[in-house]
C-alpha cells in the first residue's frame, strides 16, 4: 500500500522531508493462502517459494505429492482453515455459479486482522460491499485488486476512496511479451480448425 502513496509523496512539489514510520510488511516467511491452485496459481506458488513463503493452497483436486513438494505447498481441505492461516490470501479461479462472490462478509470474517487480499481473477469472485466495509472497519488490513466488477469502477465507488487499497486496470498479462504469446496461440489453434488437426488449447466441456 506504502509504493502507491510513497510515489506520490516522492513527486509531490510539495515533499520536504520523507517519513521514517512508513513500514510495511515482510513477504518473506509470510504465509500465502492461494486459493484454486491451476496452472496460474502454481506459477505463484513457484515464485512465492522462492520468497521462503510458508504456501497453504485450497483447491478442488489436491495436486500430485511430488506437485506439492516441489513448492512446498500444504493443502487445506477446507477454504477456512487457509484464510485464518494466512498473510496474503490470493484468489486465482475461474468465475463460475461456485465461484460467484465466493469471497464475502463471512470469508472476511475469517481472516486475520493484518491480512491482505489480492485479487487476480475475477472481479464477481468477491463481494464488493463486504470488501468495502472490512477495509473501512479494518477487519483485513489491505486489498490489492488487478480485477473488479464492473470494469471500470463507477467514478463514485467507495472501494476507490478508501487507502488501504490498490487497484489497478487488469494488467496482470499487460505485458509485450505475453499478449504476443496470446496472439501466436490464437493463431495456431485457428490454422489447426482450419487444417483439420488437433486444436492445440482445446477446451472440454466437464
Amino acid at each position: 500500500m506504502y509504493l502507491h502513496a510513497g510515489c506520490r509523496v516522492a513527486v509531490s512539489p510539495d515533499t520536504k522531508y520523507f517519513a521514517v514510520d512508513w513500514l510495511g510488511v515482510e513477504v518473506s516467511r509470510a504465509t500465502l493462502g492461494i486459493i484454486g491452485m491451476g496452472s496460474i496459481g502454481y506459477k505463484v506458488a513457484q515464485r512465492a517459494k522462492a520468497f521462503n513463503m510458508r504456501i497453504l493452497y485450497h483447491n478442488r483436486n489436491r495436486r500430485r505429492k511430488e506437485e506439492e513438494e516441489a513448492v512446498g505447498a500444504h493443502y487445506c481441505a477446507k477454504m477456512e482453515d487457509l484464510l485464518q492461516q494466512s498473510d496474503f490470501v490470493m484468489l486465482v479461479v475461474n468465475l463460475t455459479p461456485e465461484t460467484h462472490k465466493l469471497i464475502g462478509k463471512k470469508e472476511l470474517g475469517l481472516m486475520k486482522p493484518t491480512a491482505t487480499l489480492i485479487n487476480i481473477s475475477r472481479g464477481a469472485v468477491i463481494d464488493q460491499d463486504a470488501l468495502v466495509e472490512a477495509l473501512q472497519n479494518k477487519v483485513i488490513r489491505a486489498a490489492a485488486l488487478d480485477v473488479t466488477y464492473p470494469e471500470p469502477l463507477p467514478r463514485d465507488h467507495p472501494l476507490l476512496n478508501l487507502n488501504n487499497i490498490i487497484i489497478t486496470p487488469h494488467i496482470g498479462t499487460a505485458t509485450v511479451q505475453a499478449i504476443r504469446m496470446m496472439a501466436e496461440e490464437a493463431i495456431a489453434n485457428m490454422l489447426a480448425v482450419l487444417n483439420g488437426q488437433p486444436i492445440p488449447s482445446e477446451v472440454l466441456p466437464k
